[in-house]
Formats: C-alpha cells, structure tokens, sequence
C-alpha cells in the first residue's frame, strides 16, 4: 500500500512543529518530514518536538548532508531522534545544493553518500569492524559510546540522477524525487534503480519511489496556484534541467531566472499551467487530488506534500487532511 506524506520547512516559531505534527497525524498521513534545506534551522529541534507531539508516524530529515555533517554526527542525530520517537525514525541523505555559497566543494557525491549510509549504519548497528571509504572512514573498534537504536532506520536516498538513483538500488529503501509532482518520473526513476538493485542481487521491489513538491492547496485554486508559481519560480529551472521527460519553451528557463531575482511574483506568473502542475501539487483539493493520484497510478511508493500547504499552514494541513486524503486511492 502506498503512503501519504507531509513535509515541513524549518522557518517556524518552536511549539508550531508539534502542533502541526499532531494534526497530521490525526489525519492519517503516514510520514512527516522536515526539510534540511540550506541557511534554514536545523531539523532536529523541529523532530524531537513533532516526536513528542506524535505516536504513529514516520519521522525524519529529508534530507541530511553528508558535506555540511560528518556522518559521525548525523548518527548521533538520528539516533535521538529514534530514541525519541520509539524507533519511528528515517535517515534521509542527500548531496544538497547551492553549497558553494559556504565555500563548500561537492566532490566525489556518490563516494560521499555511500559513506556516510555505511558508516551511520555500522555505528548505529555496533558493527566495530571498521570501514574505509572514498570520502570518509571509520577505524577498527570504534563504537558509540550511548544505547543504539533497536533496529536500523531505513534509508532514504534523495536524488535525481542516474549514478545516485543506481546507488539507491543498491542501498536504500527508499529514493526520493524532490522538487516533482511529475507522473513521467516514476518509472524513470524505477529504472534507474533497477540497475544498483540489480548490481546488488536485490529485488527491485524493496525500493521505495517517494515523489515530493511544493504544495498549495485552497478552495480557491487560483490563488493556491498563484502561490505556486510563486514558490516553484525560484527552483523550476534547477529541477526542470534533471527531468528528461520535459522539455521547457526555448529561452524560458533564462528568462525566469533573470525575473527571479528582481521579482518572484512576475517570474511565477510565466509559468503556464501544464509545467506548474509538473512541479508542485496546487489548486483545489479535488486538483490537488488529482494530481496526486496520478504520480501514485504511476508506481509511487508514495507522495509528499511539501510546504508551504495552503494560503496559510493551518489552512494547508487541515485541507489537505480532510479534503485531500479522502479522495486517494492507494
């Protein structure tokens, strides 16, 4: 059965997360998410509290970086978080962007992801027997010196390319496609996954495709979707250059990024309404439905609601729970 998710942007006042945590859980999503992105709060103040606010549902970052956190320390994060929740915790990884902005040079990402999962795991694990990596290592008879997880959080890779999504074949459990609500994704992705799963000798089913975007839902859809094109304005053209199966009007995705920075509002109100409702999940709850189910007819393991929800976040959450879920068929 395919599961429903919901991801928040750590831009929130503490005591918010819980309180929306809560109410998604009530609604019966499955997973609740924070996002990692750059020059935002951390994420896991924002976790500790929806764990405490919550009883059933996944948690997790989506997604941590291995160049801003040695892997030593995203071990130690997620196990509070897995302490914290009861064992309801995930370890999302992901190469990140714009980090040349901290001065941060992204070499080697593949070498980088694949350590940081191997040797968060061997810690986590008590496995003690070493590990020596590309990017990074771990010596013989190091351990954690506090209680371990009972069981290994699953893994979540999230990535766009080739290389990254073969490598989810071969070690995840889960890859995620930020940044879509495109149906034509899904079985690219599979595909690109077939190939580490088969590397591996692992069966192509254990591997999870999550699709996210921005979401805004609101029973007026025209000022959802205007919301939209504004949030999606500021990283369509990033994302659309990692979708093969769409293809932007020649010139566009310049012309945007000029407009971007003088003026998001006019940059998102180029985008027509066939490329928004590839990359965000907007307009009424019966749209928004729609466009969810479709991504999930594709062979979605599941779908995420990214921020920023609604014309408000109460708004989105509540819409979203009550008008939204009904409708999906999983």
């Amino acid at each position: 059965m395919a599961e429903i998710g919901i991801a928040f942007q750590t831009d929130k006042p503490p005591g918010r997360y819980g309180e929306l945590a809560a109410a998604a859980e009530g609604h019966g999503f499955d997973v609740v998410s924070v996002f990692a992105d750059l020059l935002y709060q951390p994420p896991l103040p924002a976790l500790l509290e929806m764990a405490r606010a919550t009883s059933r549902v996944r948690l997790g970052a989506a997604c941590l970086n291995p160049y801003t956190q040695h892997p030593y320390e995203i071990a130690g994060w997620v196990a509070a978080l897995d302490a914290a929740s009861g064992g309801r915790a995930y370890l999302g990884l992901a190469r990140g962007t714009w980090l040349e902005a901290l001065g941060i040079e992204q070499r080697r990402p593949l070498a980088h992801l694949r350590d940081a999962a191997a040797i968060v795991r061997a810690l986590l694990s008590g496995d003690d027997r070493g590990y020596q990596g590309a990017a990074y290592r771990l010596a013989p008879g190091i351990r954690l010196r506090y209680e371990r997880p009972d069981r290994l959080p699953p893994l979540l890779l999230g990535t766009w390319g080739p290389r990254g999504a073969a490598l989810a074949g071969e070690i995840a459990d889960e890859v995620k496609v930020g940044g879509s609500a495109n149906p034509a994704v899904v079985p690219l992705i599979r595909d690109r996954v077939r190939v580490g799963c088969q590397a591996a000798h692992r069966d192509p089913g254990e591997v999870k495709v999550v699709v996210g975007a921005v979401t805004v839902v609101a029973e007026d859809g025209a000022a959802a979707r205007r919301r939209a094109r504004t949030e999606v304005a500021k990283y369509l053209a990033v994302v659309a250059e990692l979708d093969p199966t769409t293809e932007l009007p020649a010139g566009f995705a310049g012309r945007l990024r000029d407009l971007v920075a003088a003026d998001e509002a006019a940059a998102g109100a180029l985008i027509p309404d066939e490329i928004l409702d590839r990359f965000a999940f907007s307009g009424t709850p019966e749209h928004v439905a729609a466009l969810a189910q479709r991504v999930l007819d594709a062979g979605a393991g599941r779908v995420d609601f990214g921020g920023p929800h609604g014309l408000t976040d109460r708004e989105g959450v509540a819409l979203l729970g009550t008008k939204v879920l009904p409708l999906l068929q999983r």
